[in-house]
């Protein structure tokens, strides 16, 4: 047993240190979605622990912050005989309800294509959309619609030289969360590239949950749906009445 001891600690030994490893910590990790919910800002920050002199070559940083993922189906209008109406439509693998990239530099300078296609940085990286081509031959557009879309949504941000770098060991950055926010586990990236290439990279998760009525009100719709809409219906019905008895009243 001792000459095993020693072979594991030998071995250990013999690992080279890595040159450069993020230490990074979020200003909160749980986002609670209330009924008067109007988004949140997440502070990400964090330094880069080095054993050795700084190494050679460009440094950047990035961070990445994905809501859960689903599927979506993307439609293309068209008029015809004087009516706009759905056409062609792709239907999108997987594609994240929120996704933000912030970076120390250009997005083009701070990471290498095969780097992006390995880890899935960006956003058109991160949607997968593997089966399009064979529903329209231009399946790309309809991605490219998808995302801009949910970029005027602020459900897509690019956010380029957000993530302030100080003498190569310091970093900070700010994500700014909307209010139409899909619950669920929101995974959150920092990679750190030396000349476009990833040497180091750190993951933790944001949970995203409704809380008080609007959690009542979200199980009831999903895991009772009978009951919501009656609900829906009987709250539907007494409003109106409510209001056909004021504008009685007030007209005497």
């Amino acid at each position: 047993m001792i000459w095993l001891r020693a072979l594991a600690v030998s071995l250990l030994l013999a690992v080279p240190a890595q040159a450069e490893e993020i230490v990074a910590d979020l200003s909160q990790t749980r986002v609670a979605i209330t009924a008067n919910f109007d988004g949140s800002e997440i502070l990400i920050f964090g330094a880069v622990r080095r054993e050795e002199a700084l190494p050679e070559g460009q440094l950047a940083v990035i961070i990445t912050v994905e809501g859960p993922s689903e599927r979506t189906t993307v439609r293309r209008k068209e008029r015809v005989a004087g009516i706009w109406v759905n056409t062609d439509a792709v239907e999108v693998d997987l594609a994240p309800s929120f996704y933000a990239i912030a970076t120390s530099a250009p997005l083009r300078e701070a990471i290498r294509e095969i780097e992006d296609l390995r880890h899935k940085i960006s956003i058109p990286r991160a949607i997968r959309a593997v089966g399009t081509k064979d529903s329209v031959a231009d399946s790309e557009v309809f991605v490219d619609a998808l995302i801009r879309i949910r970029t005027n949504k602020d459900s897509y941000q690019v956010l380029e030289n957000a993530v302030k770098l100080t003498a190569d060991t310091l970093f900070e950055t700010s994500i700014t969360l909307p209010s139409n926010l899909t619950q669920g586990a929101y995974r959150t990236r920092i990679f750190l590239t030396r000349d476009g290439t990833v040497v180091d990279q750190f993951e933790t998760a944001i949970e995203v949950r409704k809380v008080g009525l609007e959690k009542f009100i979200y199980g009831l719709a999903h895991e009772r749906p009978l009951i919501y809409g009656l609900l829906s219906l009987a709250i539907a019905i007494a409003a109106g009445w409510l209001a056909s008895a004021f504008f009685r009243y007030i007209r005497g």
